[in-house]
C-alpha cells in the first residue's frame, strides 16, 4: 500500500494517512484482514512523528474501518461493511469539501445534512 502526504497542504498529516488507507480500503487494494504497515515503519517512511501515523490510525479505528490490536497493530476490519463505510466516509468528505468550497458555513452544511436526515 502506497501512503502519500503533502506536508504544504492544509490537511493535517493524520488526516491525510487516514484518507490513504481509506482510499485503499474503497479501491480494494487492502482487503479485511490484512495489516496496514505498522505505526513506526509508517512514520519513518513517511518522515513523520509516530503519534502522526497513529492519529490517523485512531481515525480509522473510531469509523469501524480498522481494529487496533496490541502487538498485531492495525488490521482492516472484516466484511463488507468495512468497505462500504469507507465508501461513505470518502462520499462525505467529498459533500463536506464541496460545500465549503462553495462558501457555505458550517451551520449551513449541517443544517443540509439534518434536512437530508428528515427527508
Amino acid at each position: 500500500m502506497l501512503f502519500r502526504i503533502d506536508t504544504t497542504s492544509s490537511v493535517p498529516l493524520g488526516d491525510q494517512i487516514a484518507a490513504c488507507a481509506r482510499r485503499a480500503v474503497v479501491g480494494g487494494s487492502v482487503r479485511p484482514g490484512e495489516r496496514l504497515p505498522a505505526a513506526r515503519m509508517l512514520a519513518g517512511s513517511l518522515g513523520v512523528n509516530v503519534h502522526t501515523v497513529l492519529r490517523g490510525y485512531q481515525q480509522l479505528r473510531d469509523e469501524g474501518l480498522i481494529e487496533l490490536r496490541r502487538g498485531r497493530g492495525a488490521i482492516v476490519a472484516d466484511g463488507a461493511s468495512a468497505r462500504a463505510r469507507a465508501q461513505l466516509v470518502e462520499r462525505v468528505g467529498e459533500f463536506v469539501a464541496d460545500a465549503l468550497e462553495l462558501g457555505l458555513t458550517d451551520d449551513e452544511v449541517m443544517s443540509m445534512v439534518s434536512a437530508a436526515l428528515k427527508a
